[in-house]
């Protein structure tokens, strides 16, 4: 019983050695979320997906690069990042959760296609959300769990590329259009794109 105690305990470390070992030689890529911790200060402790331009936004920090880089790397990079902000260098822990991408070589029905579309900023369900291809505008922010009471609702922007590769931002009042007003088009959504509800001003 003894040796199979400690042939079982044999299995289990190894198993973990190979997951810590996989999680530090995997390379971030865009639409992973990472759960990052700040031993010194718990309130920094959060949850975050890489955008598509492989960026991530952390306190202190600003934007940081993740997409192509690994578990290590990134931790130096915030480690660096808001060191300013702390007497001793903080203790900086990143794990990553890879976005569960379709397994190739499927022969079941063909799955629904979808495109990757991100919510941001004063939303109640903020990040990635996978529509429907031909989900518009409107229907996406259908998807968003509604807005937080700072939302700015007349200034909420689309961000998109257009066929010519370049960044394109558009502006609506989503506030009106919640109280009847005309749509001129309800635009179809791409790949990639981003709705971000921005922080209402004083008085706004």
């Amino acid at each position: 019983m003894h040796t199979l105690k400690l042939t079982l305990l044999g299995v289990l470390l190894s198993i973990f050695a190979t997951a810590a070992v996989a999680q530090s030689e995997y390379r971030a890529r865009k639409g992973d979320t990472l759960t990052i911790e700040v031993l010194e200060d718990a309130s920094l402790n959060r949850s975050v997906q890489i955008l598509p331009d492989g960026r991530i936004s952390f306190p202190f920090a600003g934007t940081l690069v993740a997409a192509g880089r690994t578990v290590t790397q990134i931790e130096a990079a915030i480690t660096a990042a808001i060191s300013s902000n702390f007497v001793d260098a903080p203790t900086v822990f990143v794990s990553v959760q890879p976005l569960k991408r379709e397994a190739k070589g499927n022969t079941g029905p063909a799955p629904v296609r979808t495109i990757d579309v991100y919510l941001l900023g004063e939303v109640n369900a903020p990040g990635l959300k996978a529509v429907r291809s031909g989900t518009t505008f409107l229907q996406a922010m259908a998807q968003s769990g509604g807005l937080t009471n700072f939302a700015a609702t007349k200034r909420v922007q689309l961000r998109s590329t257009n066929s010519a590769g370049q960044p394109t931002v558009q502006t609506f009042n989503y506030k009106a259009l919640l109280n009847g007003a005309a749509l001129t088009q309800d635009l179809k959504l791409r790949d990639g794109d981003v709705i971000m509800v921005p922080e209402r001003r004083l008085f706004e």
